[in-house]
């Protein structure tokens, strides 16, 4: 059985896109509704938070870049925060509605910055998966619920991207150097869930945060549960595989949308886990650094 343990106090309120930077060993998370990037560092078991980047507004997703620059996704707009802490930013995007925020993200080998939105009215079936490079910025899809986990096969050739609102995992055909996709195809359709971030292992496995239920799922290439991890959290929200080897799990949750009942019964939530599953995962390509012109 897989235990998973508690491995920072702060309780967030919506912890979310763990994201491992192997140049520098760190970790790197969001609070959502806080407006906070952190960085922190793993030292044993405990998580160490070093720096704090506040935003005015929420921050959905983040990049690193090689060099140690980070990107950032706010609520429309994506900024560079440099390694010296200078900050560059695109102004607000047109690709999102009016009532849109950016959401989830990840990069694909060429440093392209795949990125998702969400509603904060509520409007559904028209939500966007965006592929933003340095020239160019294109809509891969345009008629989701809320686009949320993403992650590559270990080939890079598929890229699976989560729908969280009719809960489906989408497969599709992925060029790493054009960026050209293939037709999108159903790989995973959830009734009794709400499936959020998405990490994949060496093995092409998918792990699976499961909003509302506080779970991780392991499921096939081909969509087949292989195994459940129970988390003290309800909502489990992402996860990250992280150190020197990829063989440790970081699982987000949060405490928004719980109840005063549901928080005094899960007095962890909001608090970062730690797995260790009897795999390792993949090192997520990093940011090209270049904010798209």
């Amino acid at each position: 059985m897989i235990t998973v343990a508690q491995i920072i106090e702060p309780r967030f309120t919506l912890a979310e896109g763990p994201v491992w930077d192997p140049f520098r060993r760190r970790l790197l998370w969001v609070d959502i509704l806080e407006g906070v990037v952190l960085v922190g560092r793993l030292e044993g078991e405990q998580l160490n938070i070093e720096t704090q980047h506040h935003f005015t507004s929420s921050v959905g997703a983040t990049a690193v870049a090689e060099d140690g620059s980070i990107l950032v996704a706010e609520t429309r707009a994506l900024t560079r925060i440099a390694p010296g802490g200078d900050r560059t930013s695109t102004g607000p995007m047109d690709a999102l509605g009016r009532d849109d925020r950016l959401n989830d993200g990840v990069c694909d080998a060429r440093g392209r910055f795949l990125v998702g939105t969400l509603s904060l009215a509520g409007t559904r079936h028209s939500q966007r998966l965006l592929r933003v490079g340095p020239e160019t910025m294109t809509v891969l899809d345009d008629d989701l619920g809320l686009s949320n986990g993403l992650a590559f096969s270990p080939d890079g050739a598929i890229l699976y991207s989560v729908d969280s609102v009719p809960g489906r995992v989408w497969r599709r055909d992925y060029d790493q150097d054009t960026g050209l996709t293939g037709s999108r195809e159903l790989l995973i359709d959830l009734h009794d869930c709400t499936p959020d971030g998405l990490a994949v292992d060496a093995s092409g496995h998918l792990w699976l945060a499961i909003w509302g239920l506080g779970q991780v799922r392991c499921y096939s290439a081909d969509g087949e549960l292989i195994d459940t991890l129970e988390v003290p959290a309800p909502h489990t929200s992402s996860l990250a595989f992280v150190g020197d080897d990829l063989d440790h799990l970081v699982i987000t949750t949060a405490r928004t949308e719980l109840t005063d009942a549901q928080l005094a019964e899960f007095p962890l939530s909001g608090s970062l886990f730690l797995a260790k599953p009897d795999c390792a995962g993949l090192a997520t390509f990093p940011w090209s650094g270049h904010l798209v012109h």
